[in-house]
């Protein structure tokens, strides 16, 4: 059985999260959480499914990322979408010191003891594939070139090589600057938005 799970826009999740704890574990494994199985979860952990559902409408309507999508569907179709959450999680990585005082080795450092704390309540989809994410240091190698590589290769890999999403780090090198562009344009609308719904929330 193949438990690794390639990261998708892990990162940005949870750096939304507000620095509140049970807010990054359910905004973590909100994709592992389907429907209304979500109420089975803490409240605050339910608070941050919902935050994760929210970010995910408002990312996917947002006229941005469209941008960047459409540069890349006529190469992956409907995974455009998919492939554009890892380019954004890489200049958030890559440009960490504009978005915290802690450096990424130490906050995803920090982060990966939270989920070991919570093992016990984890889904077993995210029990499965954390160890994996632990070991290789998936968060911090967001920040790299070759670790973005090694994702799309990983996610390629999952869909049975049909999306040939390792192939995008050839437009993610020949258009950088324009998705990085985007990126800036877009993320400080995302953050408001986060910001908006997690005082709605609490």
């Amino acid at each position: 059985m193949n438990l690794y799970l390639p990261p998708m826009n892990f990162l940005a999740h949870i750096y939304l999260s507000a620095e509140i704890d049970e807010l990054k574990i359910g905004n973590f494994i909100a994709d592992s959480v389907k429907g209304k199985a979500y109420l089975k979860f803490p409240e605050m952990i339910q608070n941050g499914i919902i935050l994760h559902r929210g970010i995910d409408s408002f990312t996917d309507g947002h006229p941005i990322v469209r941008k960047s999508t459409h540069r890349l569907f006529p190469f992956y179709s409907h995974y455009s979408g998919v492939i554009v959450d890892i380019f954004y999680d890489h200049f958030l990585a890559a440009n960490w010191e504009e978005f915290s005082t802690t450096p990424l080795p130490q906050y995803t450092a920090g982060f990966y003891e939270l989920l070991r704390k919570n093992r016990s309540i984890l889904p077993k989809r995210i029990q499965q594939f954390m160890d994996f994410m632990i070991a290789d240091n998936w968060l911090l190698s967001y920040a790299s070139l070759e670790g973005i590589q090694k994702v799309l290769q990983g996610m390629n890999r999952r869909t049975g090589r049909r999306s040939n999403m390792d192939q995008s780090i050839v437009q993610l090198k020949e258009f950088y600057k324009d998705f990085e562009e985007e990126f800036r344009q877009f993320f400080p609308e995302l953050q408001a938005y986060s910001e908006q719904r997690i005082e709605e929330l609490l």
